[in-house]
């Protein structure tokens, strides 16, 4: 979730022909990707009932979130080559080409298709929208900017579970998807013909160095794990486990040895021993232990309790709105501007985080929906009060050059956590049973597979711990 600005500078500097039309077109890009997620959250349990593919619904978010992690990782080498109007109109395309195979499967398998392509657009359409706004607008407004960007992504938060609510309601779920389909095509001829954006400087149009094999097999190790848990074997499981994390461990063995400039991790990345790894290690773990909310609570809402689609969207909204309202009370308090209290802040929040899973291992069997609502928005603000803190004391412990590495780490690392901890649970749903159960089963998957993310949140307060005192055992 984008970080919220502020400055002296008005607005009105940035809303004149000069400006206006490029703001408009990276609002419109990250309103496309901010929108995705709780649109299909809240789609989910419709189209899993037309096509079927209970047993993949983990690996929605788990390809989407890889497709997001390989197109960001190659924005910023395009764009600083390339320029940025052609692979952000290119990124565009690409997410109404995943949003048209979407809408036309007629199985889950050949929508995982459309999701995966739908990431890499959607992932390139953020990833190119923030580069373009620190390159285009003077530094007095990219605040401004970056200010509207952010009052998108909360506006997409409250509109897409309505959208997605009016199109399954009064049409189908493929329409929706065509919906977004049209909104992409319309951007990516708009960038080709109107934007103003392609005069910003461009390196030397030297040989592109996309680190193609570090990428395949982080995508290799993700599909792996979450391969494992389709048909769960005693044999055939451990062993797609065991070759997903030996392919997760060996891209950041290669990932740590390039010494050109293209690391897309900062040093020693996933250890406890040094600050920054501590730091990433823990936002991993916490990604990947409340994702689970994402991918099986609007199904869980409508079989146990009878939610509709609307309902559980709105629901699953709850943490993005938690996350913003945290975000912005705690930013422009005494005790977030000091910066003397960082670690008193991350603590709290992360500790309100592993609270809110344990609060789901109730709530999701047995209800209301008002106490999941709450637990979900418990979760947001969980974040959302020490994200921007995570990022300002990591960025203490960090060498000259790696300051930008690190902040671009963090993103990486939080849809690897989404992609990771989506693959994990659905291995868990999947053993104990997602298809053809009673309500008393549903309700044992229900408590089951958030008990399955509470060791992961326990590790990340593990890793919350080093990083906030680095030079202090446990």
């Amino acid at each position: 979730m984008p970080l919220e600005s502020t400055t002296s500078s008005s607005w009105r500097e940035i809303m004149v022909p000069q400006y206006l039309p490029a703001l408009t077109i990276f609002c419109v890009a990250v309103w496309l990707h901010a929108a995705d997620g709780t649109l299909v959250a809240t789609m989910l349990p419709v189209i899993v009932s037309d096509i079927g593919g209970t047993t993949l619904l983990s690996w929605n978010v788990a390809l989407y979130e890889v497709g997001s992690i390989v197109s960001g990782a190659i924005s910023g080498l395009l764009a600083s080559h390339r320029g940025v109007q052609k692979p952000l109109a290119i990124a565009a395309a690409t997410f109404a080409l995943g949003c048209i195979l979407s809408a036309t499967a007629s199985h889950m398998w050949f929508m995982l298709i459309g999701r995966l392509v739908q990431g890499l657009g959607g992932g390139g359409l953020t990833a190119l929208s923030f580069i373009s706004i620190r390159q285009f607008f003077p530094e007095h407004l990219i605040p401004r900017a970056v200010g509207a960007v952010s009052v998108t992504w909360g506006v997409s938060t409250f509109l897409s579970p309505l959208i997605g609510g009016l199109f399954i309601e009064f049409g189908s779920w493929r329409t929706g998807f065509c919906f977004f389909a049209l909104q992409a095509v319309f951007l990516s001829i708009w960038i080709l013909i109107k934007t103003p954006i392609k005069t910003l400087p461009l390196l030397p149009k030297t040989p592109i160095r996309i680190p193609w094999q570090r990428l395949l097999l982080l995508f290799v190790g993700v599909t792996c794990i979450a391969f494992a848990g389709h048909e769960p074997s005693p044999i055939v499981s451990p062993l797609l486990v065991t070759s997903g994390f030996i392919s997760l461990i060996a891209f950041v063995w290669l990932d740590s040895r390039d010494n050109t400039g293209g690391r897309m991790l900062p040093k020693s990345p996933l250890s406890l021993a040094n600050p920054v790894g501590a730091a990433l290690v823990m936002i991993l773990c916490m990604c990947a232990a409340t994702v689970t909310i994402a991918i099986y609570g609007p199904l869980l809402m409508t079989m146990l309790h009878g939610s509709s689609a609307m309902l559980a969207g709105y629901v699953i909204a709850c943490t993005a709105i938690g996350w913003s309202a945290a975000s912005i009370f705690i930013a422009g308090s005494s005790a977030g501007l000091s910066g003397h209290n960082d670690s008193k802040i991350i603590c709290c929040g992360m500790t309100i985080v592993v609270l809110s899973i344990s609060g789901f291992v109730y709530s999701i069997p047995n209800g209301p929906i008002w106490l999941i609502a709450l637990f979900a928005t418990c979760e947001g603000a969980g974040f959302g009060m020490c994200w921007t803190f995570i990022l300002r004391r990591a960025s203490k412990f960090t060498g000259v050059g790696e300051k930008e590495r690190v902040t671009g780490a963090i993103p990486t690392v939080q849809r690897l956590g989404y992609a990771l901890g989506a693959a994990y649970v659905g291995i868990i749903a999947n053993a104990i049973g997602v298809e053809g159960t009673s309500i008393e089963q549903t309700r044992q998957l229900g408590s089951s597979i958030f008990l399955a993310s509470i060791p992961l949140g326990i590790l990340g307060l593990i890793a919350m711990w080093k990083f906030v005192h680095p030079h202090q055992s446990l």
